[in-house]
């Protein structure tokens, strides 16, 4: 009988003004130890991010990013660290950083007992949550008060 397998999971966030703790979402580190899987999906949005910081090193916060899939892969691009368990990758890139990149506390969830193919649901719901927590919103930003409040009471 398969059962259902709890999963972590923590939102990678650019942070390009520190002391102002504005932040961008720009990807998802997931990890599942019952699946061992352990993945990280990044989609940086350098519009929003220009828009908090214009004169962002859009490249090097690039950089960076890359660096944390290629832990979280186990790539040898990644270093040291890539060499590490999934479980000690995942908490090494989860710890806390007051740094450009940083991210969320971690969070935990469930996913439903697989199909045939294993990492079939668990990459769903990576999908699901760079959906939700980092693609762009498809919704324009309203520029003047009256729209704001027009766009906040339609929501309700």
């Amino acid at each position: 009988m398969r059962t259902n397998a709890s999963f972590d999971y923590a939102i990678v966030r650019v942070v390009p003004r520190v002391e102002r703790e504005e932040f961008v979402n720009a990807g998802v580190l997931f990890f599942c130890l019952e699946r061992r899987y352990l993945a990280c999906r990044i989609q940086l949005d350098t519009t929003r991010l220009r828009t908090l910081a214009p004169d962002v090193d859009v490249a090097s916060v690039e950089g960076h990013l890359a660096a944390l899939v290629h832990v979280c892969s186990g790539n040898a691009e990644g270093g040291p660290m890539a060499k590490l368990s999934q479980r000690e990758r995942f908490h090494w890139l989860t710890a806390p950083r007051s740094t450009m990149v940083q991210v969320s506390p971690v969070k935990t969830g469930v996913c439903p007992p697989p199909g045939h193919v294993v990492d079939e649901d668990v990459c769903d719901d990576l999908k699901s949550l760079v959906d939700a927590m980092v693609a762009r919103v498809i919704d324009p930003i309203p520029t003047d008060h009256s729209a704001m409040l027009s766009s906040a009471s339609s929501r309700r």
